[in-house]
């Protein structure tokens, strides 16, 4: 007899919805973490403290950072949040070609769904229909209705304000009440739609509550919310499915235990279970169960499977196809545009809004582009500079200090994300050698961006001139050079899914080809990136399969 009925391996957005989905279901479930805990409220150690309370002012020490978390640091990496990434020293991984791949990490439970940037969007049959249509990847199992009622089932849970607009490749959903635009956003939103009929500006759709859900509290626009949100205002694991999950009597949380391997019996062709490795002590054990959804995030996820090789799978569990750690992928993201806005000095915001506006795709959908395929969207909008604008401004004395006391100027910005086409090349390896501070193999990513990306961001970059033209606007920084990649934090793929087993991991409901009760519903088994956000698409995908493997399990098939 088993020891659980499911083992879910990662407790961030998807493997927090796996849990949830089926502790209320009925079923007796392991969620299995590398990390540490970290309650909801009682361990967001650093939420409500001030600047002048960190030793460093939330800035923290420089040396340190660059010493210890050279990858981490990003947008939403400071001394107040330090605490949910990892450390890069203890966390080494190899990377290869002419830019290093930026892995983002947090192991602690609730993952990266305590700092992620909240953004949730729809993929309709645009993206389903790409990889068909033009010839890259393999065509996705799935349309957008097989996906639509899960999309409205995670909405309706979540919270996810927004705006219903009608716009094509960018399917509406169940909102609650968007964030208002500031004024500035309000003229852009006019000028551009007014001269582009094939464009929209549009408040970002994100899970942040603008009415209330029970247990959980509304958004107070700090935009503070990496630290953690004790009003829960945001979804996290914390803050929402980690709650329903336990609330059923039916989880088990098993934190610092880092997953080996997932067992496999060959002579039943199944899954039996995984062997975790206590992050503290280093000791093993295993763990048994009827079935295994892996969620540890895309890289995690495929070096697992890469270190489950065996006799009947000796290039990695569930890799008959030879597939498993190929075609990773992650948006080509670029800073395009900042600008100075004039004429509007009379005009203020109020609170720090935790959103931004974004511009669907409409490239490649009208007039194409000359030697690409796909698109972009935008993100960005507009702000006014508060004091902390004296940091990157010349000047001392008290006179600077007194001039930093009221508002600065308008400043917009625009910012894309490009579809990454699928690349064999672009994969995820276990290094030969090289091992971690736990023995196991260090993994390796081999990944650069292609030409059709860089085709795309230039374009992005010409068109977002053009419509920051459109205003009173002072030009600040323009390039059209592209982020490093993994610097989206949007990896996908390595475990896609496909309609033939020859050439894909996983089937229509995120179920192995080659092991019936292995499911995986993160990153890894996107066949595309889109333009948009991806992971609203993960917790649909996850509560799909989730109601299949059970309906599965019921009937005795798995």
């Amino acid at each position: 007899m088993s020891d659980f009925d499911v083992i879910v391996v990662g407790s961030g957005i998807s493997g927090g919805w796996a849990a949830k989905e089926l502790t209320e279901k009925g079923l007796k479930v392991a969620l299995v973490e590398r990390g540490r805990i970290i309650e909801h409220q009682t361990g967001y150690t650093n939420e409500f403290k001030t600047p002048w309370e960190m030793p460093y002012r939330g800035y923290g020490d420089q040396k340190l950072l660059d010493a210890q978390y050279p990858i981490q640091q990003g947008r939403h990496f400071n001394e107040f949040t330090l605490d949910h990434f990892v450390n890069d020293r203890d966390n080494p991984y190899e990377t290869t070609g002419p830019v290093a791949f930026q892995w983002r990490r947090g192991y602690q439970l609730g993952g990266r769904s305590l700092t992620w940037g909240r953004h949730c969007y729809r993929r309709g049959d645009l993206d389903f229909e790409a990889n068909l249509k033009d010839g890259h990847g393999v065509d996705w199992p799935i349309r957008y209705k097989d996906l639509a009622p899960w999309y409205d089932h995670v909405e309706d849970f979540i919270g996810v304000s927004g705006s219903k607009e009608g716009i094509f490749g960018l399917p509406d959903g169940n909102f609650i009440p968007p964030f208002p635009m500031n004024p500035v956003e309000v003229e852009f939103k006019a000028r551009v739609e007014s001269r582009y009929r094939d464009r929209k500006v549009i408040m970002g759709r994100v899970a942040h509550l603008t009415e209330p859900r029970p247990g959980r509290g509304l958004c107070q626009s700090r935009d503070i919310c990496p630290r953690g949100c004790s009003f829960g205002a945001y979804f996290s694991t914390q803050s929402s499915t980690l709650p329903a999950a336990r609330a059923t009597g039916n989880l088990t949380l098993i934190t610092d235990a880092i997953v080996e391997t997932v067992d496999y019996d060959p002579a039943k062709r199944r899954v039996t279970g995984v062997s975790i490795l206590d992050a503290g002590d280093g000791t093993r054990r295993k763990l048994t169960a009827r079935v295994v959804f892996l969620n540890a995030s895309t890289i995690n996820t495929v070096a697992i499977l890469l270190r489950s090789a065996s006799e009947s799978f000796p290039d990695g569990l569930a890799n008959s196809s030879g597939t498993v750690g190929r075609y990773l992928m992650d948006h080509a993201g670029a800073l395009l545009v900042a600008a100075r806005i004039k004429g509007f000095d009379g005009h203020t915001t109020f609170g720090n809004r935790p959103n931004s506006l974004i511009i669907p795709r409409f490239a490649n959908i009208g007039a194409p582009i000359e030697g690409a395929v796909r698109g972009y969207s935008y993100q960005g909008g507009s702000l006014r500079r508060a004091w902390s604008r004296g940091g990157k401004e010349p000047g001392f004395g008290k006179d600077f200090k007194n001039g930093l006391k009221g508002p600065g100027e308008w400043v917009l910005v625009l910012g894309a994300f490009a579809e990454c086409l699928p690349r064999a090349e672009n994969r995820i390896t276990l290094a030969d050698s090289k091992v971690d501070k736990y023995g196991l193999k260090q993994v390796r990513i081999d990944f650069n961006f292609s030409a059709n990306e860089r085709t795309l961001i230039r374009h992005a970059h010409q068109e977002a001139l053009r419509m920051v033209g459109l205003m009173d606007a002072e030009i600040m920084m323009s390039t059209d050079q592209l982020g490093a990649p993994g610097g989206s934090v949007h990896e996908m793929g390595g475990a896609r899914m496909g309609r033939d087993p020859r050439t894909s991991v996983l089937n229509g409901f995120n179920q192995s080809h080659d092991v019936a009760n292995l499911f995986i519903t993160d990153g890894a088994a996107m066949g595309s990136t889109g333009t948009v956000n991806p992971s609203l698409t993960y917790m649909a995908l996850t509560a799909r399969a989730a109601n299949h493997a059970v309906e599965l399990m019921r009937t005795h098939v798995i």
